[in-house]
């Protein structure tokens, strides 16, 4: 898809500027340099623009049309072709950008797996694995990177990642638009009471709506945003899920099929089966979803020229889609705020973590205790399985334990 495109050619693009920090990145509000850099801060933000464009023509292009046929007037399904050039031209130039982005820099890996792109950052010595770091976490880069000893608990990817606090405000911003927008609606139809009684999951005309006509696909696309920036957290947690299954009997799986983790990975199941839940689908059988339920856009024409187009918003199913979206930016946050247990130290994806702490790369590998040693110890990754580390010792790196240890 386009958007693994764009994403892939963006890694790169950061790589070559010495900025690539964490292997899954914001991918539309993170910028290369240039402002006419495929992958720059202008082009992005169009790209924006493109999906919420893409999302909104794509729920009006449909419509009833009626013709009047001498004595009586027919109606059949038409397409709006202006709609339909709109969505057109926005797929198209999102497809022109990641074309661009791909080919203005040169591809280190296609491979969404972070092991395989700090290998590929290694070999092109592009990132330089740190010395006396074999039990450094993420989060003790802006620390002494000296020799310390097995953590019990690791930080979690709020406090290791950037762009995870961003993201889960971000998600939050988005559940208070969504509640102003329903107390904007009950404002607005102060004379119809919603009640128990009135209140449902599906639309319901009995109840609290209001009616305008203006076009309200917008709204889809940043639900679809919503979706998007979610899935950063779903994937900065699939890539620690990855490198903490190299203290596991199976061992840690460089190379890996992309589609393995959306079916085994709680997360990234969660989250392929609440976007569809959340806004509705271009199928008519399955449009009856969260924020398809939220308002009905009734467009008609007469003799093929459009001339009626309204909007109802339903209160009750508005603070549906409300509910939802503030439970799943609460599940988000506990995610996002949950600590990982166990001495291995957390990488989140960061690439010069992952860098210092494996120090012999294989198809398959595992992580523990590889040397003892006075007064330092070694921890770090090999072909077969290897032994816990030990809480009580202190870990530098290869070749420091003769080190005279620090005061």
């Amino acid at each position: 898809s386009t958007g693994f495109v764009h994403g892939i050619s963006l890694r790169s693009a950061l790589a070559s500027e010495s900025r690539l920090r964490f292997n899954t990145n914001l991918r539309l509000l993170t910028a290369a340099r240039g402002w006419y850099n495929p992958n720059g801060a202008l082009l992005n933000g169009i790209s924006v623009v493109l999906l919420i464009i893409s999302y909104s023509s794509a729920s009006v292009v449909i419509f009833l049309n009626q013709n009047d046929n001498y004595s009586e007037t027919i109606a059949i399904i038409a397409i709006a072709g202006i709609l339909l050039l709109i969505l057109g031209v926005a797929l198209l130039l999102q497809v022109i950008i990641a074309l661009s982005a791909m080919r203005a820099v040169k591809i280190l890996t296609w491979s969404s797996s972070p092991f395989d792109l700090t290998a590929a950052l290694v070999h092109h010595t592009q990132l330089t694995p740190a010395t006396l770091r074999c039990m450094r976490r993420v989060s003790d880069l802006d620390t002494y990177g000296g020799p310390a000893k097995p953590p019990e608990t690791q930080p979690s990817a709020w406090h290791a990642h950037p762009s995870i606090r961003k993201v889960v405000i971000f998600l939050w911003v988005i559940v208070a638009a969504c509640a102003g927008w329903a107390a904007f609606v009950v404002s607005v139809t102060w004379d119809q009471h919603l009640t128990l009684k009135t209140w449902s999951f599906f639309q319901n005309f009995n109840g609290d709506y209001m009616t305008y006509s203006l076009p309200s696909g917008s709204l889809k696309g940043w639900i679809q945003l919503f979706v998007n920036i979610a899935a950063l957290i779903v994937n900065v947690i699939r890539d620690e899920r990855q490198w903490r299954s190299a203290t596991r009997n199976q061992g840690l799986k460089v190379a890996t099929n992309p589609l393995k983790p959306i079916f085994t990975h709680p997360l990234c199941l969660i989250l392929f089966i609440v976007k569809p839940f959340l806004h509705e689908s271009l199928t008519p059988v399955f449009r009856y979803w969260m924020f398809g339920l939220s308002f009905k856009i009734t467009t008609s024409a007469y003799n093929e020229s459009l001339n009626y187009f309204s909007v109802m918003m339903f209160t009750a199913q508005i603070w549906n889609l409300c509910i939802a979206l503030f439970l799943l930016a609460c599940f988000f946050t506990v995610v996002a705020l949950r600590r990982p247990h166990g001495p291995q130290p957390a990488a989140y994806g960061h690439l010069q973590t992952l860098a210092n702490l494996v120090d012999e790369w294989s198809p398959v590998m595992w992580w523990g205790h590889k040397e003892d040693g006075i007064p330092y110890c070694h921890a770090g990754t090999s072909d077969h399985p290897l032994p816990d580390v030990k809480m009580d010792c202190v870990y530098a790196g290869p070749g420091a334990g003769s080190l005279v240890p620090l005061s």
